[in-house]
């Protein structure tokens, strides 16, 4: 994208819909008046207010900055437009984090172009930090100022650190998949949700490894984690978009070892 006037035109517009979102989120967030609702007949799929008001303004936004832009978002699905962006919206990217008052969901925010992400955000607003990466940035902006997003190298996968949501995310068979991974990695953690990528791109940890995630999920997180140095593909090591099995890693090394061990 050569256009300097629409890339910061992007930028602008995906700022106003974090903004917009912080304050829809966090009028329910820690609060005695959350309600949920469940979206899933065999499980457990939570929605909020929150989700959907948040949802529902950053799509009021779109069509006011960006009329002729595609969406697609978790909770009201897709419109089309005749651009060649499309925005791709989680109100709440960790509504189950959301509901318990933990601070590791966020609102994911991205700009696809031929159904690649060129830039994304990550927001997470009660703690008011903000992972943008793409369209020549990659840069965390908090209460304390603004830093380069860099990943960390890590030469294999014994000196790793991962994050996840498993167990709570995906098959049996995955899962098996995945212990192959954190058995040999020096340090395990789980329940992150988008922070984890968010933890990646920041070079705190080296791997992300998960299942069963949907576009919106992992569009807004491959673009920042690509920007900031990281690797985002499907278990395979194939490039990705739609979501389903991911594994991200700041270091390519890293990332061709734990490959080989999902597959082995």
């Amino acid at each position: 994208m050569q256009n300097d006037a629409l890339k910061l035109e992007l930028i602008d517009a995906a700022n106003a819909l974090a903004d917009a979102a912080r304050i829809e989120t966090l009028k329910f967030f820690r609060s005695q008046k959350l309600e949920t609702s469940n979206k899933d007949v065999d499980g457990y799929d939570p929605v909020t207010l929150a989700d959907k008001n948040a949802e529902e303004v950053m799509r009021e936004i779109l069509s006011s900055l960006r009329p002729e832009d595609s969406v697609i978002g978790e909770e009201f699905g897709k419109r089309t437009g005749n651009s060649e962006i499309t925005w791709v919206l989680d109100p709440i990217d960790g509504t189950r984090a959301y509901i318990c008052g933990t601070t590791s969901w966020g609102v994911l925010i991205s700009v696809e172009k031929n159904g690649h992400p060129i830039f994304g955000i990550i927001d997470q607003p009660y703690i008011e930090e903000r992972y943008l990466g793409g369209l020549a940035k990659a840069q965390l902006i908090s209460r304390t100022g603004s830093r380069n997003l860099s990943v960390r190298n890590c030469a294999d996968v014994k000196s790793a650190v991962l994050l996840s949501t498993f167990p709570e995310v995906g098959t049996i068979q995955e899962r098996t998949m995945f212990e192959k991974v954190a058995s040999k990695v020096q340090l395990t953690r789980y329940g992150l949700d988008c922070y984890g990528y968010a933890l990646l791109a920041m070079g705190q940890v080296d791997l992300v490894i998960e299942a069963g995630l949907n576009r919106y999920d992992i569009s807004a997180p491959i673009a920042v984690v690509e920007a900031a140095g990281g690797i985002v593909t499907n278990w395979q090591g194939e490039k990705i978009s739609d979501g389903g099995q991911v594994i991200a890693a700041g270091d390519e090394r890293t990332h061709a070892e734990a490959i080989k061990l999902l597959n082995s």
